[in-house]
């Protein structure tokens, strides 16, 4: 079954206007709240044993792992890119493989590739590394182009064609890709069309001093991977998905999202601007932000809160916004301080969300854009 694009900007409504809330299109149940907070607690707690003060990262992997999405780490080595994709897929009882990508790494390594049974005198397809729940490229900018699109469609249609036969992939799929942006020699820069498959890009950054401290202590005989456990099915984890959907988005926030993915393509410092598909995950990884707070509605501090990490690496500046300093996190975080959003109040959204039949009737024209959450 296809979750990464099943979901659409309009499931999860209740009933209105003849729109029946949907049935959840991941094949099982929505998870009930209690559970779902007490789940995305330990797969949090798991990840935070192991990297030292990078909670906001960890957080921002789940909520893309929960919206059906894909990550990219992007940052300069030894700052725990590969270890946290590492730890996430710990913390889930599935499918893990890795793919370390090297500059003679053939499509067919990834994807799979029918071989010739000489004793049945039939072709048999041997499938690749992708053919997993959680796929951890590392290093995927080392690859080649024609590698790199091997992954086009495994990430957006969660299948695998070779041989003009398609074989679906696990669910749940996610890709978690890390490339190093400051060494340049060897490596083939991942093209647009491949970025944009990414719902959002996180850059480690140094931990702050106690945290190397704390790492210094903890890291020096073991790494403390060796003692992650799973604390979740992949069971689960589709049902934590199947929640997920079900969070209720009013009908401003989706005019809030349309805003900021027009800004984007009006600004007078972008070359690119944000693509439609980038408004879908923008969305869904909103959805997710507001059931990991515990809520069944999106406020939109939950969209200004990812519309960083979903944005800007799908973005591209002009030429003279690059010469004056800007960069496309600055560009969308000056979007976020002028695009208005027509706001409405938490109880009426809370309404909205839990019974069928009402839609938020408190909503109010704010003159003011919504304030970017931690600033």
């Amino acid at each position: 079954m296809d979750y990464h694009r099943s979901t659409s900007v309009d499931e999860a409504l209740p009933e209105q206007q003849g729109h029946v809330r949907p049935v959840p299109t991941t094949g099982s149940a929505p998870m009930e709240a209690a559970a779902f907070h007490a789940a995305s607690e330990r797969i949090l707690r798991a990840i935070n044993t192991v990297i030292d003060g990078k909670a906001d990262a960890a957080k921002l992997a789940l909520t893309v792992l929960l919206a059906q999405g894909h990550l990219l780490l992007e940052d300069v080595p030894g700052v725990g890119k590969t270890l946290l994709a590492k730890t996430l897929a710990r913390t889930i009882d599935c499918s893990v493989s890795r793919i370390q990508f090297t500059p003679d790494l053939l499509p067919s390594d990834v994807t799979g590739v029918s071989i010739y049974n000489q004793a049945s005198r039939t072709f048999e397809f041997r499938p690749g590394a992708v053919f997993a729940n959680i796929v951890i490229g590392d290093e995927i900018n080392r690859a080649s182009a024609k590698t790199q699109s091997a992954l086009l469609e495994c990430m957006e249609e969660h299948q695998v064609t070779v041989d003009g036969k398609s074989y679906k992939l696990d669910e749940p799929f996610m890709v978690v890709a890390t490339q190093n942006p400051i060494e340049m020699e060897g490596t083939y820069p991942l093209p647009e069309a491949q970025r944009d498959r990414f719902m959002a890009r996180i850059s480690m950054g140094y931990p702050d001093h106690d945290a190397e401290l704390e790492m210094l202590e903890t890291h020096q005989a073991t790494s403390p991977l060796t003692r992650v456990t799973a604390v979740v099915t992949a069971g689960e984890v589709a049902s934590m998905i199947a929640a997920v959907q079900q969070v209720y988005v009013s009908a401003s926030i989706k005019e809030y999202t349309v805003s900021l993915g027009r800004a984007t393509r009006e600004s007078a410092m972008l070359r690119l601007g944000a693509s439609p598909r980038s408004m879908l995950q923008l969305l869904r990884a909103a959805k997710a932000t507001a059931a990991l707070e515990g809520r069944d509605f999106v406020l939109p501090d939950d969209v200004v809160s990812v519309a960083e990490a979903v944005l800007a690496h799908r973005i591209i500046l002009d030429r003279k916004a690059a010469s004056t300093g800007e960069t496309p996190q600055s560009v969308i975080r000056s979007i976020l301080a002028t695009v208005p959003v027509r706001q409405e109040t938490s109880q009426s959204l809370a309404r909205a969300g839990g019974d069928s039949g009402r839609t938020g009737s408190g909503a109010q024209l704010s003159a003011h854009p919504a304030r970017p959450a931690g600033r």
